[in-house]
C-alpha cells in the first residue's frame, strides 16, 4: 500500500490496532469501514461532477487478523469458534453495522479459545466504488455514457478473483498473502449477494433474519402476512415488526401495506424480533434456478436455519392430497448445483431440524405417534429441472424415483438443501401434497381452490411451530458438526 500512496489517493489514518476486548475491535471496523466508503463517496460526487481527477482514487476494505501459535484443545462439542492449527488466520470485512452481533459473537468465541488478541486494520483488497455508494442517497450515480472518461480508469470495480465460493467449496485454503482464511465469505463476494438480494427481494438486507422459510406459492405469503397481524396484535409475541416488499414497515397490526407497483422476482417479508431472530419469507417461485440464487445470497447473512415449505407431487398411492411430506434424504436431478456439489456428495437429515418440524407437525394438526403416519411420510425428496417430465418416456424418470424410495418430487427443495449443506446453513424440508401425476390425481381448479383453503394455512403454522423451536435452542446446537469439513474457517 505504500507504494500505492505516491500515485494513488487514500483516506489518511487507516490505522491497525490490536483487541482483546470484541466489541472495540468491531468498532474500530466499523471506523474503518464508514472512513473507506464516505471518502470513495465524496471523491465519487467530486469526479462525476468534474473533469478526471490526475490520480488514482482508492480505499480498502477492513480486515480482521489473528495468529494462533499453539495447539490449543478446544471443546469438541463446537462446530465454530476456534482453528485447527497453529496460524495466521484472516478475513475481509464489509458493513460491519450489519453484521455487528455476528462479528463481536465470532471474535468473542476465538478470543476464548485460543486465548488471543485480534489485529484490525486495512487490508490489501481494494473496495470497489460501486459498493461503496449503494444506497447512499447524498451520491448520485450518473447515467452510462455521460462522462468523458471511464469510472474504472479512476475508481476500483468489482473483481472476479475475489468474489467467488472457493472458500466454502473447499478449493482456497491460503490466502494470497499465506493466511488462512477465517470466514466462510469475502468482503467483495458479502457486498456482491447484499447488492443482489435488495434487487431480487425489494427489502433491504437489514430486515433478513436468522430463520428463512421458503415457499413456491404466493397463497403462502398471504397467509404469512395474516399471521404477522396477529402477531403484532399480541403483545407477548415478541415479533416488533412486519416488512414487505418495497421496505414497507409496519408496526401495528391494522396498519396498511400499498401494493408493489412493480413485484419483484422473489418477493420477500419479514416478521421481526429486535435480536434479529424472527422469521423471513422468501417466495422463490418454481425452479431449481431461483432456488439456487436465493440461497446463493442469503447465505452470506449467516441465518441459523432455513426450511423449504412448498407444495409437491405425490409419489405414493397411500398418500392423500394435503398429506405432509418430511424429507429425511433428497434425489438431485436440478443440476444447478453439479458444478459446486457433486451429485455423489450425500446430503444428510439434521436430527434438530427433523424433530422441530415433527414436532411441529404434531402440535399443529393434534396427532402424535403412529396416528401422526396417517397424514405425513418420512422419505426421500426428489428434485428435478424439468416442469413437464411427465410429458417424457416415464420409463427411466419413474425407475429413478422408485428405485430412491423418493415419496414426492418438486423443483426447489433438494437444492436448498444441497446449498444449506455447501454453505454449512441448517436446512431442512416440510412439503404438502398437492397432486398426484403417477396416479391421475391432478389439480383442477375448482379442487386445487378448496386444497388451498383447507392446508396453506395449516402448512404455514407448521414451518412457523418449528423456527420457533430452533430458536429456543442454544446456537451452537443447531450449527452440526455434520456440516463442517476437514479445514473449516473458524467463523460461523
Amino acid at each position: 500500500m505504500n507504494d500505492d500512496a505516491i500515485s494513488v489517493l487514500m483516506p489518511e489514518n487507516q490505522q491497525t490496532l490490536t483487541f482483546d476486548d470484541p466489541r472495540k475491535a468491531v468498532a474500530h471496523l466499523e471506523t474503518l469501514y464508514a472512513a473507506a466508503t464516505d471518502f470513495l463517496s465524496l471523491h465519487f460526487n467530486i469526479t462525476v461532477q468534474g473533469a478526471k481527477p490526475a490520480s488514482r482514487v482508492r480505499a480498502y476494505y477492513p480486515e480482521i487478523r489473528l495468529t494462533v501459535t499453539s495447539h490449543t484443545k478446544v471443546d469438541s462439542r463446537l462446530s465454530f469458534g476456534h482453528v485447527a492449527h497453529p496460524g495466521t488466520y484472516a478475513t475481509t470485512v464489509t458493513r460491519p453495522d450489519l453484521f455487528r452481533n455476528y462479528l463481536i459473537q465470532q471474535i468473542s468465541l476465538l478470543m476464548d479459545s485460543h486465548g488471543v488478541e485480534v489485529q484490525i486494520g486495512p487490508s490489501s483488497t481494494p473496495m470497489p466504488v460501486h459498493f461503496a455508494v449503494a444506497g447512499n442517497p447524498n451520491v448520485s450515480v450518473p447515467q452510462e455514457g455521460v462522462l468523458e472518461f471511464s469510472l474504472r480508469d479512476v475508481f476500483d470495480v468489482p473483481d472476479l478473483a475475489t468474489t467467488n465460493d472457493d472458500i466454502v467449496n473447499g478449493t482456497r485454503t491460503k490466502n494470497e498473502d499465506g493466511s488462512s482464511p477465517l470466514a466462510p465469505f469475502t468482503a467483495q463476494r458479502v457486498d456482491y449477494s447484499l447488492a443482489r438480494l435488495s434487487h431480487y427481494t425489494a427489502t433491504d438486507p437489514t430486515h433478513f433474519q436468522n430463520h428463512v422459510l421458503f415457499t413456491n406459492y404466493q397463497f403462502y405469503v398471504d397467509e404469512f402476512e395474516t399471521y404477522a397481524r396477529s402477531a403484532l396484535a399480541d403483545p407477548h409475541s415478541g415479533y416488533t415488526a412486519f416488512v414487505a416488499t418495497g421496505n414497507q414497515v409496519i408496526t401495528q397490526s391494522d396498519a396498511s401495506i400499498q401494493p408493489s407497483a412493480k413485484t419483484p422476482q422473489m418477493p420477500t417479508y419479514h416478521l421481526k424480533r429486535a435480536d434479529g431472530n424472527g422469521i423471513t419469507l422468501v417466495n422463490i417461485g418454481v425452479g431449481p434456478s431461483n432456488a439456487k440464487t436465493a440461497t446463493d445470497h442469503i447465505a452470506v447473512l449467516r441465518p441459523h436455519a432455513w426450511l423449504m415449505v412448498g407444495h409437491c407431487a405425490g409419489l405414493r398411492n397411500s398418500q392423500s392430497m394435503g398429506d405432509f411430506c418430511l424429507a429425511h434424504a433428497y434425489l438431485r436431478e436440478d443440476h444447478v448445483l453439479d458444478d459446486d456439489l457433486p451429485v455423489w456428495v450425500p446430503i444428510p437429515a439434521l436430527a434438530e431440524i427433523q424433530i422441530a418440524l415433527e414436532e411441529a407437525v404434531a402440535e399443529v394438526t393434534q396427532l402424535e405417534g403412529y396416528e401422526l403416519k396417517r397424514i405425513m411420510r418420512t422419505g426421500t425428496v426428489a428434485t428435478i429441472d424439468n416442469r413437464n417430465w411427465e410429458l417424457r418416456d416415464h420409463s427411466g424418470p419413474v425407475r429413478r424415483l422408485s428405485q430412491s424410495r423418493a415419496i414426492a418430487l418438486d423443483m426447489e427443495s433438494a437444492t436448498i438443501a444441497a446449498n444449506g449443506f455447501r454453505f454449512r446453513v441448517p436446512y431442512g424440508t416440510l412439503l404438502c401434497v398437492s397432486d398426484k401425476p403417477l396416479h391421475g390425481e391432478l389439480k383442477l381448479p375448482g379442487m386445487a381452490s378448496d386444497f388451498y383453503k383447507t392446508q396453506v394455512s395449516r402448512h404455514l403454522l407448521i414451518g412457523i411451530r418449528a423456527m420457533e423451536r430452533l430458536r429456543a435452542m442454544p446456537i451452537e446446537k443447531i450449527h452440526s458438526r455434520k456440516l463442517r469439513s476437514f479445514e473449516e474457517t473458524a467463523f460461523l
